[in-house]
């Protein structure tokens, strides 16, 4: 771990320049809206270690891919989050000298992230190599309310001298992507443009021509008073600036306020991209700094009203549920059927910020709860229209009959990972899609998605798992051969028990919502049939031998469900038994040794167990979690919020706890030394899943919500919202007992550790602790 950071309740502070820490930094303290993001690298010229990253949503190169393209059915690219064009910068010159973090003296550094008003904060005295000292004040939002906006006020206050202070804010296309297969850019430059006082560049994407302008405008202010711009102007073939220069005395502030536009092909037309861009920043210089910031921190403050949750009696935790909501809600807003959420978000490259089976199995749940229903209907609206794809994806690897595959990963619904056990092999993906269907709708309580868009689906993945099993003549059951589960430590394995779990719920449910449909609109069931060359007899007669004989390993000596076959043939050691030197694993093992070790990266049995969870007695449950966690090496982002959300049902407080700790903190301690990288942004919906249905105990059952609250010990009281077929219900955990107000909807019945109550419109509950 590298705890560096300050504890603090609504703020993510850094004290002291440590170069070597910089990068994580870069992570943590990244900035997004839904339509675009940047890591926290400086305005000013830094030439230290830097990973630069300003991102589009939406906008993505098809790079190549360097192995597997041999193979038949194997992607030809993986798509990549690209590094565009960057419109924060703002080069400072000191008396002629450039202001470098990496090559001055460097004091009284407060890196801040105000997750509360959504802005980050940056001050620092720099000593120049000439003897002149300065403070400098940087501050920056992009924008929740203008969502193509980004503005800055930064400022420079001589210290020792009086002298010349010069600025230049630009913009810069000539940029790279550290994950490039082929160290080439992925930008053409169309056009650039430098005038007093503004400047733009367009730039298109190679391959797929998205085009993006970046526009900025800005002001220089002295002692708060504006400074009539004696500049020069700087527009070559991938740049353009301003340079300006200001006389300054000792103690004398002098800012500069840029505000840029970010604008893309995905909502401006080609032709008129650059003078929309040019029409947006004006408005937002018009408009100012000031109300800019001031209607961007009243958007923020709905926002957290919304999700917040509050830990009172323990700040680290109360700071790290913070932090991963603040990226949830700065990374997806719900707006766009066409966005979704990648594994990295707007902090990194890595992963090529595409989608994963990480939106339906984490993130739904979150804006389940947090958001109104629309929200979490784009994100299964956008896998219902790459359905075609998916079906393609499927034909390319042998499927026939309309089967879907869905992929791995994706950016518009054709394959696009790079790893051949992972594209081939790691099917559950299709589970947690159909899951997501079934999980809307036992929430928000509307059936009729499943005539519109979601019966297509469900067949379309359950005609996928009637073919991708085979029938054991030995067994005389179906098995389910090659795969990879959600432990991605074992590839190519025979009977997976959480594939086959979940493939077996898929043909179920899917008989479930036709059986729906056809009661309902028997027109529209006749319709998706007649589409879908359905032959209803036949087909549902195939599903059902399967989920009648399906075959699922189980440890005849422990009776725990085995994670596949053979599994029980590995040498079983311990996660605590590992030399804490050579952790992470992936780090310092080769991937043979890893394949044949009994360490699992995150949780597989546990995560359908998890899912299923009344299906089984606690009993079942506490056996299977005291096998496999302590295997366990939670080298996945998403593997600490099951085992902690399971820690809880089962009454195991101190595990629970400590993983959530490991889930929340998992970025901000740099748990698994990877933070420079990038965030782990879809595991942070798993960690305000650790906290509403680990300790909450928050579930869906029979179509009421359910509550079976724990407090930690270390706690004195939590308090979360959730949404729940049209109310909003606020839930406070304390020692006393459990709190309910009703804020939105008519009155409501739920279930509080087995007794049903009743709580009105606009009114509260208590129930106290025996």
């Amino acid at each position: 771990m590298n705890e560096y950071l300050k504890h603090d309740e609504w703020c993510i502070i850094e004290e002291g320049f440590n170069p070597e820490n910089h990068r994580a930094s870069e992570s943590i303290f990244s900035l997004g809206n839904g339509n675009m993001g940047q890591r926290a690298m400086f305005e000013e010229h830094y030439s230290g270690e830097t990973l630069q990253g300003t991102y589009v949503a939406g906008v993505y190169y098809p790079d190549k891919t360097r192995v597997g393209w041999w193979k038949n059915g194997y992607p030809e690219y993986f798509a990549k989050v690209l590094n565009a064009p960057n419109w924060i910068g703002i080069d400072v010159k000191i008396n002629g000298e450039m202001l470098d973090l990496a090559k001055c003296e460097v004091s009284d550094f407060v890196r801040t992230l105000n997750m509360k008003e959504g802005v980050l904060e940056r001050s620092f005295v720099a000593t120049l190599s000439n003897g002149n000292k300065v403070k400098v004040e940087a501050k920056r939002f992009l924008s929740i309310v203008t969502s193509e906006v980004g503005a800055i006020r930064y400022s420079v206050t001589p210290l020792n001298f009086d002298g010349k202070i010069g600025f230049t804010p630009y913009v810069d296309a000539d940029v790279t992507n550290e994950d490039s297969n082929y160290d080439e850019q992925f930008w053409n430059v169309l056009q650039t443009k430098s005038m007093k006082g503004e400047a733009y560049i367009t730039a298109a994407t190679k391959k797929l021509d998205f085009h993006v302008c970046m526009s900025m405008k800005y002001e220089v202010l002295k002692d708060g008073q504006k400074v009539d711009l004696n500049l020069s102007l700087t527009e070559n073939a991938k740049y353009v600036a301003n340079t300006v220069e200001v006389d300054a005395e000792q103690d004398q502030e002098i800012s500069i306020y840029k505000y840029a536009a970010v604008l893309s092909s995905l909502n401006h037309s080609k032709t008129d991209i650059a003078s929309d861009a040019l029409s947006v920043v004006e408005a937002a210089q018009a408009k100012g700094y000031g109300a800019l910031l001031e209607e961007h921190v009243n958007a923020w403050a709905d926002k957290w009203d919304h999700s917040d949750i509050v830990i009172e009696g323990d700040i680290a935790a109360q700071q790290a549920i913070r932090f991963n909501i603040f990226q949830m809600n700065q990374t997806y807003t719900g707006e766009d059927e066409r966005l979704n959420i990648g594994p990295k978000g707007f902090t990194g490259e890595k992963y090529g910020g595409s989608t994963y089976w990480d939106t339906e199995a984490y993130c739904v749940p979150f804006y389940l709860s947090t958001s109104k229903p629309e929200v979490t209907r784009n994100l299964l609206i956008y896998r219902h229209k790459q359905l075609q794809k998916a079906i393609e994806n499927a034909k390319k690897l042998g499927f026939t009959n309309g089967a879907a595959l869905y992929p791995m990963v994706t950016m518009n619904g054709e394959e696009c990972h790079n790893e051949w056990e992972i594209t081939f092999e790691e099917i559950h993906r299709n589970g947690a899609i159909a899951f997501a269907i079934y999980n809307y709708i036992r929430h928000t309580g509307d059936k009729k998605y499943l005539e519109e868009y979601g019966l297509d689906v469900l067949i379309g993945i359950s005609r996928f798992w009637s073919q991708r099993v085979s029938y054991s003549q030995a067994k005389k059951k179906y098995v389910m051969l090659g795969v990879t589960g959600p432990n991605e430590y074992e590839n190519n394995i025979n009977n997976n028990w959480y594939t086959s779990t979940i493939a077996n719920w898929c043909m179920k449910y899917t008989q479930e919502a036709m059986a729906h449909v056809k009661e309902t609109n028997s027109a529209r069931f006749e319709e998706i049939m007649k589409n879908l060359n359905f032959d209803f007899e036949t087909e549902t007669a195939k599903w059902n031998d399967i989920i009648e004989n399906m075959y699922y390993p189980v440890d005849e000596e422990t009776g725990v469900f085995l994670q596949q076959d053979g599994y029980m043939d590995k040498e079983q050691i311990l996660a605590a038994d590992l030399d804490p030197a050579i952790r992470p694993i992936n780090q310092h093992w080769s991937w043979d040794r890893i394949l044949r070790s009994c360490f699992i990266k995150q949780a597989d049995v546990l995560q359908g167990i998890y899912l299923f969870e009344d299906q089984y007695d606690l009993e079942t449950i506490r056996k299977n979690y005291d096998f496999y966690e302590p295997r366990t090496v939670h080298e996945s982002s998403l593997s600490p919020c099951i085992h902690s959300i399971l820690a809880a049902k089962i009454g195991d407080e101190e595990r629970a706890y400590n993983l959530y700790l490991r889930t929340s903190r998992l970025d901000l301690d740099d748990y698994n030394k990877e933070v420079h990288e990038g965030l782990h942004i879809t595991s942070m919906a798993g960690t305000w899943m650790s906290v509403v249905e680990g300790f909450g105990g928050m579930r869906v059952v029979n179509g009421s919500l359910v509550f079976n609250p724990m407090l930690p010990k270390v706690w004195k009281s939590y308090s979360f919202k959730v949404r729940f077929r049209g109310n909003l219900l606020n839930v406070r955990v304390s020692e006393e007992g459990v709190g309910v107000i009703n804020e939105e909807g008519e009155a409501i019945n739920i279930f509080i550790k087995d007794d049903e109550y009743k709580v009105e419109k606009e009114s509260s509950l208590v129930v106290e602790n025996a």
